[in-house]
């Protein structure tokens, strides 16, 4: 299904005026261009601006050298998040008037032999699993002035009421397994220099940086994104040192990182089937338990994989338990998605997919959704050797996500409070609108009327916030959500429970709204199948299924004032067409038998945290 907005739409999106009662923006704080190393090594020549502009609805082209173009609305806010760890010296390695560009290693950088190019990037990436800065390619005077250009761009871009960008980047901690955060300024004043993972690979200390910043006037915050590949280390119970956490941790961490992207190419963080065997939505674009970062560490023997610490659900439970014992939570944030592409533009949308790192993977082939030429049939493709094959975690990427957020108006400073209050909301690259609140007497508020959100802003609390227990019985949530008028209808909506009982954490997923007529079994939970089905040989999606908004007002059945709680929502459309089996359609023959067809794209607001009274 094609998306089609008429011009009139297009514009009203992209210019919203102010709104007390605030308005959905959604927005990318994930992108890498031709500054990023790697990007540059997979030939991605585009920009900032390019990438901006892409943002903004205008074409790009693609590595390969197709065009590359949004189909929806252009997007209400991004930044560019190029790797502070030799930010731009690759791009002057390959400018050939640069005096980079007659170094030895730009000429194993640039060369035309994949295997020369692979073996130097490999020396890259081992300087940043160290820490030990590559001298071949610690060039401060390249660094800065390219880290200017980026505020430039980000200056150029930003407009008001229209279009917001955030001067941004990414710090590339990876000690070996993932901590990377991106790090965004709320204004256009920026450090010199960007703090890298080659000055600490402590997150801790990107945060001391972070607070002597603000304290010169620099406001920023950081957002941990891929947990799902840090095998642990991204929700630990100690510091990154092996220190027992406490009350200073907490504040330090939470006052800069409030949000964490918990969906993008690299796989999906809610949650894990391990980690939650009784939410049957838990496998959903996950990694896999081998990302090619833990295969190059060792002798080659397989490398135990930590869930614990390694999932959003999981860290949020994690931060109750500390709460509940301790006094403190270091994992109190609000959630978002984003895209981590490396082409300048992302692939949001499924029937448009051209993945995520320039040529290595931006042809069907490449990614192994189609076969390679010569090869007819997924049988004759499995018995080909791994070396003629696509790396398998290719398959495992996906089109997401979106970074939503609640705010009275599209500007920085209306955008960042958001960040900041955690009224935010992640996507898996579709727009599906969804707002959460939480309070007493909220189902007495008739949600038709005109004031409605504007009484449930004065009666309760929206997500992101705490909500103080009262003993007279269970408050009432309020969750609803609007389809993405470009994609398929919704299925249902449901309330993500959490909670300490015992000293043990406990989880549960309540459907709480179904479409097309059903309610919710009062035993399971759940609500009935609506059969929605997908058309595989047209990749049509059912018409006839599906609800168009879902709201509802809500109480807990289980609930204990006297328990610490989190809710937060997850909306979930019909299903639709995967990627992999839109790139097979075109082609002409069937799916990849190893990858899944269909997927129900879906939305996650952040939490909202039940406090005992004191």
């Amino acid at each position: 299904m094609i998306r089609q907005l008429t011009l009139a739409a297009v514009l009203a999106a992209s210019a919203q005026a102010y709104a007390a009662d605030r308005q959905a923006f959604f927005g990318d704080l994930h992108v890498h261009t031709r500054f990023s190393f790697d990007a540059y090594i997979f030939n991605v020549r585009t920009t900032p601006d390019d990438a901006y502009r892409y943002a903004k609805g205008e074409p790009l082209q693609h590595a390969f050298g197709y065009p590359i173009r949004l189909r929806g609305a252009p997007l209400d806010f991004m930044a560019v998040t190029d790797h502070a760890t030799y930010m731009g010296v690759l791009h002057a390695m390959g400018d050939p008037d640069h005096r980079l560009s007659k170094t030895p290693i730009a000429k194993d950088l640039i060369s035309d032999d994949i295997s020369v190019v692979m073996t130097a990037f490999r020396s890259v990436a081992q300087s940043i699993i160290t820490g030990e800065a590559d001298p071949r390619l610690e060039h401060r005077d390249v660094i800065e002035a390219t880290w200017q250009k980026e505020i430039a761009a980000a200056e150029r871009h930003n407009q008001p009421g229209t279009f917001t960008t955030f001067v941004g980047y990414e710090y590339t901690s990876a000690p070996p397994f993932n901590l990377h955060r991106n790090v965004i300024f709320k204004g256009s004043k920026a450090p010199k220099k960007p703090f890298a993972a080659t000055d600490s690979l402590n997150p801790e200390d990107l945060w001391d940086w972070m607070d002597a910043n603000r304290a010169d006037g620099m406001e920023a915050l950081a957002i941990p994104h891929n947990p799902n590949w840090s095998n642990g280390t991204m929700f630990m119970r100690s510091t990154f040192e092996g220190d027992p956490l406490d009350a200073a941790y907490a504040e330090q961490r939470m006052r800069n990182e409030p949000i964490v992207e918990m969906t993008q190419v690299k796989g999906t963080s809610d949650t894990h089937p391990l980690l939650s065997p009784n939410d049957e939505w838990a496998d959903f674009e996950i990694f896999g338990d081998s990302p090619p970062i833990y295969e190059a560490l060792g002798d080659g023997n397989p490398i135990e994989i930590s869930l614990n610490g390694s999932y959003v659900r999981d860290a949020l439970l994690t931060g109750l338990q500390f709460e509940s014992e301790q006094g403190f939570n270091p994992y109190r944030f609000g959630l978002i998605g984003s895209s981590d592409t490396h082409n300048a533009g992302a692939p949001y949308e499924e029937e448009h997919f051209y993945s995520k790192t320039g040529v290595n993977d931006g042809l069907p082939q490449r990614r192994g959704s189609v076969p390679p030429k010569g090869v007819d049939d997924w049988e004759a493709y499995a018995d080909l050797p791994a070396d003629k094959k696509p790396a398998p975690y290719l398959g495992e990427w996906g089109a997401s996500g979106f970074a939503g957020v609640w705010a009275e108006e599209n500007s920085r400073d209306s955008i960042y409070a958001a960040f900041r209050r955690k009224e935010t909301f992640a996507t898996s690259g579709t727009r599906i609108r969804v707002r959460f609140f939480a309070g007493y007497g909220l189902d007495a508020i008739d949600g038709n009327a005109q004031d409605a959100t504007a009484r449930y802003y004065e009666a309760g609390v929206p997500m992101g916030a705490d909500l103080i227990a009262a003993k007279k019985g269970a408050p009432t949530f309020v969750a609803w959500a609007t389809r993405d008028p470009g994609s398929a209808w919704l299925q249902r909506l449901q309330i993500v429970k959490g909670w300490i009982e015992g000293g043990e954490t406990r989880e549960q997923v309540y459907d709480v709204a179904c479409s097309d007529g059903g309610a919710p079994d009062a035993s399971t939970h759940r609500c009935p199948a609506n059969d929605a089905s997908v058309d595989l040989t047209t990749c049509a999606y059912d018409f006839s299924k599906g609800a168009a908004e879902l709201r509802t007002t809500w109480q807990d059945p289980d609930f204990n004032a006297e328990q610490r709680a989190f809710y937060y929502v997850r909306v979930l459309e019909n299903p639709t067409c995967r990627w992999s089996t839109w790139d097979a359609l075109r082609a002409g023959i069937a799916p990849n038998p190893e990858m899944p067809v269909t997927i129900q794209e879906r939305a996650w607001s952040s939490p909202i945290w039940v406090v005992p009274a004191s």
